[in-house]
């Protein structure tokens, strides 16, 4: 393991995903794929943190005992519980999203893969709420991917009440004359319109499922923009959406296009029906600020 100073100003994923997302930073072409800063001085935004990098330590991704919670290995295991938690319980006013590593250790584990043991702060973003929780994940070892393994105790954030204002915004979208449609959440400038936060948030718990069923040890994900969003018509009580979503690969700073199909009711939550990697599209709109 070395030491090497250097000054970088790198964006690292949020909570929830950011609309200010600058792949293009220059960084160390030396640099190895998965060090993160040893020292760094965080300023948080809405979405995602800004990072001063002063020193930079070298570490194996797939290292094995106690874990640096700065480091990747640590960060994209904390990642994947962030996207469990959204999947099982998030709705359009309770999001989940990853604050602090405290600790964390992998360890291989016979043939079924490595599994990391993790002390972690979760936030719940819109009532600002954090708690300290305890999580394991376990990745898989195999030809075919596969999910990873996910349990997370987080009992104090998970008995956070929003029953009434999802069903006060269930009977909005399901009365509404006309069905809805939105483009470009956040747009070119990063901003939305508040009554389309919710939807954004729903959008960001559907693309949770992506991400949780795409991440690897390898992979670091972040939501970046809901390109279009459509509600469809039913004839039950599931509110219905087709959307077209843009994910931000950090590691490799790809930014993948999803089309997801998913519906959302206050007694359900939301259920992703059909998702689909889209083919890489040269002449599409890229995300605020991403060039």
């Amino acid at each position: 393991m070395s030491l090497r100073p250097f000054v970088v100003l790198a964006v690292l994923t949020g909570v929830i995903g950011s609309p200010n997302i600058r792949p293009e930073a220059e960084v160390d072409p030396s640099a190895h794929p998965n060090s993160l800063p040893e020292t760094v001085e965080e300023t948080e935004i809405f979405g995602q943190q800004v990072v001063l990098a002063k020193e930079e330590v070298e570490e194996d991704v797939m290292a094995t005992g106690e874990l640096n919670p700065s480091h990747y290995p640590a960060q994209r295991a904390a990642k994947v519980v962030q996207h469990y938690l959204n999947t099982r319980y998030g709705s359009p006013y309770r999001l989940y999203g990853q604050q602090m590593v405290h600790s964390g250790n992998a360890e291989d584990v016979a043939d079924s893969g490595r599994k990391y043991q993790l002390e972690i702060s979760v936030q719940e973003m819109i009532s600002n709420t954090t708690e300290k929780c305890s999580a394991e994940v376990l990745f898989p070892r195999g030809e075919q991917q596969r999910s990873a393994q996910v349990q997370a105790s987080c009992e104090e954030l998970l008995k956070i009440n929003t029953k009434d204002q999802e069903e006060a915004l269930y009977q909005q979208y399901k009365t509404n004359q006309s069905l809805l449609s939105a483009q470009h959440l956040p747009d070119r400038c990063g901003h939305m319109e508040p009554d389309m936060k919710p939807l954004w948030h729903l959008c960001i718990v559907a693309s949770s499922f992506v991400m949780l069923n795409e991440s690897t040890e390898n992979t670091l994900y972040n939501m970046a923009q809901v390109a279009n969003i459509t509600q469809l018509a039913t004839e039950n009580d599931q509110l219905k959406f087709d959307c077209h979503i843009l994910l931000h690969e950090m590691v490799s700073q790809e930014i993948i296009h999803w089309k997801l199909l998913f519906t959302w009711s206050p007694p359900e939550g939301v259920k992703v029906l059909q998702m689909e990697q889209l083919p890489h599209c040269h002449h599409c709109e890229k995300p605020p600020n991403t060039n």
